[in-house]
């Protein structure tokens, strides 16, 4: 069979179109790939497709323009907005787990969540010599970036369109070098709270079901009482999901500060699993579990099946630690108007009860910190440098892609083979050869515990109470003044 009418067949088996429109179908694709047709290969039809438009000289040969077209193709086998919304809220009458899975397989089915790059990530996980289970990815998922696309970012001016990678403008976008090919995306409308917001899966998922919850306005991130109404109000519609905000303040926060969202999925991350060590009371709530968490960074957890004395209490916390300092461990609330602290609230089911995680963050610098006092410290940047974000502050690395070439090199290195280890992972290296003795049989798990001790100590880093004994008295006193405070 010729590999344009199979893929017009495919469309219309998707449910877009009607067998009635399969001519026209196939002249939609023509016109993408051009009318020369050719048998199906191997290949996967939009692969081929893609391939034979270069050939066709319907298109370019690079990245950008391969990237535009098989989203373009993909986007035929899609339902459109409007039909794809429709069925999600018949779906969501039966179940919202129904209309979820229906909405993640068309998502998966057409290419908008890339799972064959997804596959490409190097993921595995681990228990810390502190106790702690964590995840780590090796990030090989996005594509890297197209010279032609990196030199129209940097000859911009003016307003762009859409104004953000998270606008609800991005629907349909063609894209372009410079511009995300977003053909194939659909956003799921919802009201949370009273104000329009979208529901979209994430192309390059990190975690099961990865989705994120955007605004449908351009409007800065901020966390405050109505960040909590907002993840309550989610987690009632969609209570086999997590979600949580990234933190509002640079340094600590994501990397998309400009557009209010949240992140969620279908997965279970080891901050959830992890326990409480230290009971709180608060005496005004006492339908309010909470406590401090056994985690390197500095988590107040609090569960209750009252959600709104979980949002009085959670907001009472944060307008708190806002202006908390501690001179003592360098905590510092305000350098004049510039605000430092704000929290990462995290929130899951357990049943009925709500579970809400406050993850205490500070973006202070100094001399010796100039990234953040509270960030990864120096000697870890040879494996991670960025932000600590949601998915970090839950447990789960993302590191940069140059790891897996890197690191084979470092392994080379243990097992006294020639090799090409960067000399920034010199110190490290020769600290864990050290150590213990690494042989062929060994070296990829001791690797492996390696990337789990770092990334412990990345997260104890951004902890502002240190899990040690001056951490203890730091988190009594916070503790203590809390209570008093708040009840």
């Amino acid at each position: 069979m010729k590999v344009i009418e199979k893929f017009a067949d495919k469309v219309i088996s998707s449910g877009a179109y009607k067998p009635l429109d399969r001519v026209y179908v196939i002249n939609k694709i023509r016109g993408l790939v051009g009318d020369h047709d050719e048998e199906e290969n191997d290949q996967a039809a939009v692969k081929q497709l893609v391939d034979m438009a270069v050939k066709n000289k319907k298109i370019p040969d690079d990245v950008t323009s391969r990237e535009v077209l098989n989203d373009q193709l993909y986007d035929l086998a899609t339902p459109t907005p409007s039909e794809t919304n429709s069925i999600f809220w018949q779906k969501m009458e039966k179940s919202s787990e129904k209309a979820t899975d229906w909405f993640y397989k068309l998502c998966v089915n057409n290419n908008y969540v890339k799972k064959e790059a997804i596959a490409r990530n190097v993921v595995f996980s681990g228990t810390s010599s502190k106790g702690h289970g964590l995840e780590i990815t090796i990030n090989l998922s996005k594509p890297e970036k197209d010279p032609k696309a990196i030199a129209a970012a940097a000859h911009a001016t003016g307003k762009k369109y859409p104004q953000c990678a998270l606008c609800l403008e991005n629907e349909g976008y063609l894209g372009g070098y410079g511009k995300n090919a977003r053909s194939n995306l659909r956003i799921i409308r919802m009201n949370i709270a009273g104000r329009p917001w979208g529901f979209q899966y994430s192309p390059y998922a990190y975690f099961n079901e990865h989705c994120i919850f955007l605004d449908q306005k351009h409007i800065p991130m901020v966390i405050n009482q109505q960040t909590l109404i907002n993840l309550v109000e989610i987690e009632k519609t969609f209570p086999h999901y997590f979600v949580g905000s990234n933190a509002d303040l640079p340094i600590v926060g994501g990397s998309m500060l400009a557009h209010e969202h949240y992140q969620g999925g279908r997965h279970t991350f080891p901050m959830m699993k992890a326990k409480i060590k230290k009971s709180v009371v608060f005496n005004k709530y006492p339908d309010v579990k909470a406590g401090i968490v056994d985690w390197p960074m500095s988590d107040l957890r609090l569960i209750s099946n009252n959600s709104l004395n979980l949002i009085d209490l959670g907001s009472k916390i944060i307008k708190f630690w806002d202006q908390y300092s501690d001179a003592d461990r360098d905590i510092k609330a305000f350098d004049g108007e510039t605000r430092h602290h704000t929290v990462t609230p995290i929130m899951h089911r357990e049943g009925k009860s709500f579970v809400l995680d406050l993850v205490l963050r500070d973006n202070n610098t100094n001399k010796d910190y100039p990234l953040g006092i509270f960030h990864p410290h120096k000697q870890l940047w040879h494996i991670k440098k960025e932000n600590i974000g949601l998915i970090e502050v839950m447990g789960r690395a993302i590191l940069p892609g140059r790891l897996k070439s890197e690191l084979e090199e470092v392994k080379k290195y243990w097992l006294g083979e020639d090799n090409d280890m960067a000399d920034s992972h010199k110190e490290w290296a020769d600290k864990i050869k050290s150590e213990q003795n690494i042989t062929k049989n060994n070296v990829d798990q001791v690797m492996e515990q390696a990337l789990v001790e770092v990334f412990e100590q990345v997260l104890q880093d951004a902890g502002v109470f240190k899990n040690n004994a001056d951490g203890d008295k730091g988190w009594n006193k916070f503790i203590s003044t809390l209570i008093e405070n708040v009840g």
